[in-house]
């Protein structure tokens, strides 16, 4: 079946249908990861997009499950050139074609998938419908996706209500974390299976509880900290400031999450609050936009965005260049950044935009990409180790 996709400024591309039938309108962007499809699938921070693959053949290694990073597929739709309908790889639970059937998500194959990242590229992210009816009058339509918008997304991809993630309790002869984090709650209710916690080699997190604010938050950052021994309880992104706080926690991590920050006018008054506490805190992604907007600080929306697993930032600190995984829109402004308040931390060596900062005064640090990085390089991992530090710290002091 012949399918189109329509952009906002009348380009059209035909392909062939693939995935649910249903028609959808959403903002197109690209990731030019070579791996991981099932990651970016299962990331709620593309709610409210669909994703168009740089890479040309997209399903080859199937879908295992329990490489999701949360309990269902967000996008709205998928872009590739290629799809793969008959997987290679023992560990493969179903086919790409039956995942996107499964979880109502339309796609387009066959399209030249260079011309429309250029497209992107040159004019700058828009918005595009995925259908399979062929419009001979655009006049009407173009209108409808010019006024498309994600709308208050973060609300839809939070947890219902906290559940905890159990940290790691012992190490094996050679260092190695035995048994596994135990994953509980409605959020992971869909056929979710236990997911062993990468190799640490020491358990520095034990005993330390971390208040997780689920903003669209990645399962493999709650893994990471479990994977250090921290006990990790997740909570909904419209929690209070004061329940956080009398939770007990050592630490709040602030999660990813989808959208413009600016529209989560009442996370960020809460975020004030846990900014004036002594506690450790450690964002990523969404997060730290939305730290820095509780702080006085300003965003704005990139032309394109960084989405993929090869964008190289520096630590500020060190000089030292890491190769990250990113996804989002959105950037911190650093122009008019007041230095008692925070300082650039690490910095995007492509285009210079920022990737992280560091409060004065205060225990906390943010990033813009992923030290989880599910999919992805695992360069800054010790980003996690670092945060636990700070905690670790803070108990010290309190003893």
């Amino acid at each position: 079946m012949k399918a189109y996709l329509i952009l906002e400024d009348g380009t059209i591309l035909e392909g062939t249908h693939i995935g649910a039938e249903r028609e959808v309108i959403s903002e197109i962007v690209f990731n030019t990861s070579m791996a991981g499809y099932l990651e970016v699938l299962t990331d709620p921070s593309y709610a409210g997009q669909a994703v168009c693959m740089t890479y040309p053949l997209i399903g080859n290694y199937g879908i295992c499950r329990e490489d999701m990073e949360s309990g269902r597929a967000w996008p709205d739709g998928l872009i590739v050139r290629e799809l793969s309908r008959i997987p290679s790889n023992f560990r493969c639970d179903l086919t790409i074609q039956e995942f996107l059937t499964e979880n109502n998500i339309p796609g387009i194959a066959g399209i030249d998938t260079r011309a429309l990242t250029r497209i992107l590229r040159e004019r700058g992210t828009m918005n595009g419908m995925i259908t399979t009816r062929r419009y001979e009058n655009l006049g009407e339509l173009l209108p409808k996706l010019r006024g498309y918008t994600t709308g208050r997304v973060v609300e839809k991809v939070s947890c219902g209500r906290p559940y905890e993630v159990r940290g790691s309790r012992a190490l094996g002869d050679n260092g190695a974390v035995t048994g596994s984090a135990r994953f509980d709650g409605a959020a992971y209710a869909r056929g979710e299976r236990e997911k062993r916690p990468s190799l640490v080699r020491e358990l520095n997190g034990q005993g330390l509880k971390v208040a997780l604010m689920d903003f669209g938050a990645k399962k493999n950052i709650a893994c990471s900290l479990a994977a250090r021994g921290c006990d990790v309880t997740v909570y909904p992104a419209m929690t209070s400031a004061e329940e956080l706080l009398r939770s007990g926690a050592d630490g709040i991590m602030l999660s990813n999450g989808p959208g413009d920050p600016k529209e989560c006018t009442s996370i960020i008054r809460e975020l004030e609050k846990l900014y004036a506490s002594d506690l450790p805190i450690f964002a990523i992604c969404l997060g730290h936009q939305l730290m820095a907007l509780a702080t006085g600080a300003d965003t704005y929306k990139m032309k394109y965005g960084h989405r993929g697993g090869n964008h190289p930032v520096k630590d500020l600190a060190t000089g030292r260049v890491y190769i990250s995984s990113q996804n989002h829109g959105y950037v911190v402004d650093t122009a008019h950044l007041d230095p008692a308040v925070a300082v650039p931390a690490f910095v995007n060596v492509n285009d210079g935009t920022n990737e992280g900062l560091c409060y004065t005064g205060k225990n906390i640090f943010t990033v813009q990409f992923h030290p989880e990085a599910c999919c992805g390089p695992q360069d800054s991992g010790y980003l996690f180790d670092r945060f636990i530090e700070m905690m670790r710290e803070g108990e010290r002091k309190n003893a």
